[in-house]
């Protein structure tokens, strides 16, 4: 099968070095949360704050960096971001240690981590469309789908008994270790990456070079609909997780360990997804995979309204969860996939950049809107407000294309 194929030594040094990221960051789930409130004693206020601050000033600062990117070579940008996480991480148990750690600290650290981690993506992106040819590219995006959703299944148990057993700075030293083990695999890749060419000079850095990646996406048929589709879906998903939490953890009586539980065993959907999206692709082509995935994600947020205590409970946040996800594993891969496929190399960086930005500002404000909600109208209320906008998200997918030849062929899109 496609799915089974050899992408080639580069590739395997590449997906390596995303596994052992991957799993280094599903292993410090929550660490800054964890380490705020145990070892420094903040609050609910302070610690919203800290996720909502560190991930959209990261963004922010984020902006700057995709023009940056675009036009050098971007394995040695992806080494600088893991070496660049991998300090920044590693300095809060080194101030733990000495004890000088701060919260001002954890929020620099955040901000930072959260910069790099979209840099790095974007860089990455890139990277994949020149490393592998076009016909194999679902195939490279279903493995890292695949991985993102192992390391999500083992990562946060294991690094909580982590956290139990060695204290809560444990997680952060294993994950910082994992971006130096990263920029090692990448650097392991070999070979010689030519330097991108553009149609000016560089020695001028232009104020419109910031907005060329959503001037791309905006501007066009192929992505617009799509960015917006998913930039409202990811930004309900996250934005009800929190309300999900209180809900299960205090309102309903959930012990943690039946909470984690729900959320970990039906991430063996997205295993599924992901393995099933190359040969689902190759029967009925990738836009009809997409839209109909793209759909089907939107129908089931609405159910986590009706979460009862007990068994029975337990069960419906599993099933919702376990379709959900499974959606999101088709859907994931084919997106990344006809986005690098109807992007020029000349513009992925940006495209992907300012994707990303957006997507992180998008879930950072709804997450604070659904708290003041969920204040106002309650945390059922506002979960069920979240699913019933989330079965509308599907009116901005694109139209069906009723063409019998790859939607590929009609846009002409660049390879």
């Amino acid at each position: 099968m496609g799915a089974r194929r050899s992408l080639g030594r580069p590739f395997g040094w590449l997906w390596a070095a995303y596994a052992v990221s991957t799993f280094g960051t599903r292993l410090a789930f929550d660490a800054f949360s964890l380490i705020a409130v145990l070892v420094l004693h903040a609050g609910p206020t302070a610690v919203s704050a800290l996720a909502a601050t560190g991930l959209a000033v990261g963004a922010v600062v984020a902006v700057p960096l995709g023009p940056w990117v675009e036009f050098r070579r971007k394995r040695p940008v992806m080494v600088a971001m893991d070496l660049i996480r991998f300090a920044a991480v590693l300095s809060v148990p080194a101030a733990f240690a000495l004890g000088r750690l701060t919260f001002a600290h954890l929020l620099l650290v955040a901000v930072v981590a959260a910069a790099a981690d979209i840099t790095f993506m974007a860089a990455s992106g890139a990277f994949l469309r020149a490393l592998v040819p076009r016909e194999d590219r679902l195939v490279a995006n279903g493995r890292f789908e695949a991985t993102t959703w192992t390391a999500t299944i083992l990562g946060p148990p294991i690094g909580g008994a982590a956290i139990g057993l060695f204290g809560p700075v444990t997680t952060l030293v294993l994950d910082a270790v994992s971006y130096l083990l990263s920029a090692l695999g990448i650097r392991a890749i070999g070979g010689k990456e030519s330097p991108p060419a553009r149609s000016e000079p560089p020695a001028r850095f232009r104020a419109g070079d910031l907005l060329e990646g959503w001037r791309h996406i905006l501007a066009g048929p192929a992505l617009r609909p799509l960015f917006l589709n998913t930039i409202a879906v990811n930004g309900l998903t996250m934005a009800t997780s929190p309300l999900l939490a209180v809900l299960m953890l205090g309102h309903l009586g959930f012990a943690p360990w039946q909470y984690s539980l729900a959320f970990a065993v039906p991430c063996v959907g997205g295993l599924i997804g992901s393995r099933l999206a190359p040969r689902l692709v190759a029967r009925h082509g990738h836009r009809r995979v997409m839209l109909t995935a793209g759909a089907l994600r939107a129908c089931w947020l609405i159910g986590l309204a009706f979460i009862q205590p007990g068994t029975p409970g337990l069960v419906l946040v599993m099933a919702v969860e376990l379709g959900m996800i499974t959606c999101f594993g088709v859907f994931n891969p084919v997106l990344s996939t006809y986005r690098l496929d109807h992007t020029a190399k000349d513009r992925v960086v940006r495209t992907l950049s300012a994707w990303s930005v957006t997507s992180k500002l998008t879930i950072a404000a709804l997450t604070a809107l659904w708290g003041l909600l969920a204040g106002l109208a309650g945390t059922r209320t506002a979960i069920a407000i979240a699913g019933l906008l989330m079965l509308a998200t599907p009116l901005l997918l694109p139209r069906p294309d009723r063409s019998p030849k790859d939607e590929r062929d009609a846009v002409g899109s660049p390879v």
